[in-house]
Parts: structure tokens; C-alpha cells; sequence
């Protein structure tokens, strides 16, 4: 595989979400109707919506974003190699205006690409969600109106991998685990991040997985290309 794309062109990333709320019964009357509405089908009759609802995170609607970790190349044709990676995290809105201001200054010409696993199914679009409930413009990045798919300016791992099965999916840890990469989910599972938010309140933890996603991401792209992977005392946290 060859993406032909220069590696310190690339913005790497990974975003953490939980539910909106920490319970249920905090929702108001519509929104419950409207959770139960959406989840309809997912649940079936196995689960009440208020049983599903710690699943609430998985959609823009329901859910918020407690950090966007990414991570960037510089040197990469050099001993000097480096990765850089660092995240925002805390209020949503703070984190989405601190996001976009980096698209906007670091990230916006038009050889700058975003890459992150199952991105164009989830981490993408959910961004740019959240971004216009939140009344934030979306950045040129995000705004994929009117752009035919070669001017899209997205990598996805999760689809590099699929070499065209689009009925196949494959996990961010089974391709790490295949690879010979190191795992990321040596703590915590995307099922726990709501429990460590809103029972823990620990979003340190939640900071530190999403920056071990955000560098398997990159190493997997570097397999992808037969590169050398990462080794950790190139990798800089900022």
C-alpha cells in the first residue's frame, strides 16, 4: 500500500465521548422520547432506553466529546524523527474551539490531511456535529459540501484496510494485535470511558487512552507503507 501522501502532512487523531448526561432520568421528557426513538432498533425488546442509554456517547445527538487527542510528524525523512501528540480536553466547547483553531492555523492548506480509524464513519462527521450544535463554524476540513470524494481531505485506517470489503470491520486493537503493534487498550475499552468520566471523574485516564489510540493510528499507517514504526523516545507529548 502506498498513500503517496507526505507523513508531516497528516494530522493524526482520536476522540473520546460519553452521554451527554450522566443519567437517564437528567434528560428531559422529549429527549427520552427522542433516545428511545433513535436506539429503536438496536435495542429491540432486550433493553429499555434508559438500560441503553450508557451507550448514549456513540451518537453526536446524545452524546459530547471530553477529548480530541492528535499527533503529527516532523523530520520524518531525518535521525530526528519525532512524533508530537497532545489533547483537549475538559468543557466540549473550549475543546471544539481549540480543535478548529489548530485546522485553522496549523492544518489548512490544501495538502494537509486528517486521519484516524473508522474517522469517516464516526470521529469526522461527529466533530462536525457537535461543532454546529455547539454554534461553532465548522473549519474548511470539516466542511465537506459540494467536494467530490477525491477532494476530501480524510485518511481512514479502518478503510485503507478494507481494500474495497466494504461489509469488512476491523478494530483499532485486532490490527495493532496483527501488526505486532503495540495495543492501546492495555487500561480501558471505549465501552468504560463514560463510567471513568462521570463515576471516576478521571479524565486523565481518559486523555492518556485517547493519546495511545492516536499513536497506534499513526503506527498503523506506517505498517500500511512499510515504514518504521514509532519508537517511544520519539514520541513527544505536548
Amino acid at each position: 500500500m502506498n498513500t503517496k501522501i507526505n507523513f508531516e502532512h497528516i494530522l493524526f487523531l482520536d476522540i473520546e465521548t460519553v452521554p451527554e448526561v450522566e443519567n437517564f432520568n437528567y434528560l428531559s421528557e422529549e429527549k427520552q422520547e427522542l433516545f428511545a426513538l433513535k436506539t429503536q432498533y438496536q435495542r429491540k425488546e432486550e433493553f429499555t432506553a434508559e438500560e441503553f442509554y450508557d451507550r448514549a456517547g456513540i451518537w453526536a445527538e446524545f452524546g459530547k466529546i471530553v477529548c480530541i487527542s492528535v499527533g503529527f510528524f516532523t523530520h520524518f525523512n531525518s535521525d530526528e524523527r519525532k512524533f508530537r501528540v497532545t489533547s483537549f480536553y475538559g468543557d466540549e466547547v473550549k475543546i471544539l474551539e481549540d480543535f478548529k483553531e489548530l485546522l485553522t492555523k496549523h492544518f489548512y492548506k490544501p495538502q494537509h490531511v486528517l486521519c484516524a480509524h473508522n474517522g469517516k464513519e464516526f470521529d469526522f462527521p461527529y466533530i462536525a456535529r457537535r461543532m454546529i450544535i455547539q454554534q461553532i463554524s465548522l473549519p474548511e476540513k470539516l466542511n465537506l459540501f459540494g467536494k467530490k470524494p477525491w477532494e476530501i481531505p480524510h485518511l481512514d485506517t479502518m478503510e485503507l484496510w478494507k481494500f474495497g470489503d466494504y461489509k469488512h470491520y476491523t478494530s483499532l486493537k485486532l490490527l495493532t494485535a496483527i501488526l505486532g503493534i503495540s495495543s492501546p487498550k492495555d487500561d480501558i475499552s471505549g465501552s468504560e470511558v463514560g463510567a471513568v468520566y462521570y463515576k471516576e471523574k478521571n479524565i486523565k485516564r481518559i486523555v492518556t487512552y485517547c493519546e495511545k489510540d492516536t499513536i497506534a493510528i499513526a503506527q498503523l499507517l506506517l505498517r500500511f507503507n512499510n515504514e518504521p514504526l514509532i519508537e517511544e523516545l520519539n514520541i513527544v507529548h505536548v
